[in-house]
């Protein structure tokens, strides 16, 4: 079996030598390891040191996003032929030790995509207010995709190829929560490994401080339940215009009984607006409904198209 171990970097020639120095040399059941970078137009040494390690580079002239850093990295792999690609950070978060434990179900065939729980509500270089961020941002996410994985924000995983030709990358900020949603509506198999962390080298450059981090990730997770759950998002809109205006029309007959049809027009005319938005929202979504299954209908079109692409480059 092949293997890939894919590190997106942007600047990273200080922490890069010592993550490309621990990576293994031999796996069990590996026949073949390729180290690749995607150099996510740094300004610094960062591909030079790369390259002197012997890593495999692919470089963007200029930033283009996490996202979209890892989606070249997939594909460079599917190139490569790999059977499994393990993504890492180049900051050095994930101790290089576990890949051994993060492919071991992919290669047993027991999952087509492993993730390293690192337990983050539990980390002490955390401050109580991140850890239950952490918490509660997991939970919210497990709720979303509905999966049982306990760290759904660990960028440390391992890639079936399955997994590589099933999953699209469609967001340039962070693809952790885009792939979790996208591989439990692919049905395909998700599982996770205990590991532990290193002492973090530098600040996270994916977001500011930990509010920007909070919006980005909610405004991404909320896009993924909006593609991946059209019709359930715009039912929740029906119910939302739906609730009142039932309110001010019942409102309205109560009083036009009792006072005899005197006074109160302005509840008929509000709930007849709120009435006419709660049908419109519900015409959305059997439209939404319609669309969802088309995405599902060209996804998997896209699906068999990679196939045949990366099999035939390898004739």
């Amino acid at each position: 079996m092949k293997l890939v171990i894919n590190i997106p970097c942007l600047n990273e020639e200080k922490t890069l030598p010592l993550v490309l120095s621990e990576l293994p040399k031999k796996l069990d059941g590996i026949d073949t390891i390729i180290v690749q970078i995607v150099d996510d137009g740094s300004s610094d040494n960062t591909s030079k040191i790369a390259m002197e390690y012997g890593a495999r580079v692919i470089r963007h002239e200029k930033n283009l996003g996490l996202g979209t850093a890892f989606k070249h990295g997939m594909e460079a792999a599917l190139e490569a032929d790999a059977d499994i690609m393990v993504n890492t950070d180049a900051d050095n978060q994930y101790p290089s030790r576990y890949i051994k434990d993060l492919i071991k179900p992919v290669i047993d065939g027991r999952a087509d995509m492993v993730i390293g729980n690192r337990t983050p509500w539990k980390i002490s270089h955390f401050s109580g207010f991140k850890r239950f961020l952490q918490y509660f941002g997991n939970m919210l996410t497990r709720k979303v995709a509905g999966s049982a994985t306990p760290d759904t924000v660990s960028g440390f995983r391992a890639y079936s190829k399955e997994a590589m030709l099933r999953l699209n990358i469609t967001t340039k900020f962070s693809y952790v929560l885009d792939t979790i949603v996208q591989a439990e509506r692919k049905n395909l198999n998700v599982a996770s490994v205990p590991i532990e962390t290193n002492t973090p080298l530098r600040r996270s450059r994916l977001f500011k401080n930990i509010l920007q981090h909070v919006y980005k990730s909610g405004r991404n997770l909320l896009r993924c339940y909006i593609i991946y759950e059209p019709f359930m998002t715009f039912m929740w809109l029906t119910m939302f215009f739906l609730a009142p205006a039932m309110i001010l029309l019942i409102r309205f007959l109560y009083f036009y009984v009792t006072n005899g049809g005197a006074g109160h027009i302005q509840s008929l005319v509000i709930s007849s607006f709120l009435f006419a938005l709660s049908g419109i929202m519900f015409s959305l979504s059997i439209i939404a409904e319609i669309i969802g299954m088309n995405r599902t209908l060209i996804e998997e079109q896209i699906y068999l198209k990679k196939k045949e692409f990366y099999q035939n480059r390898r004739r």
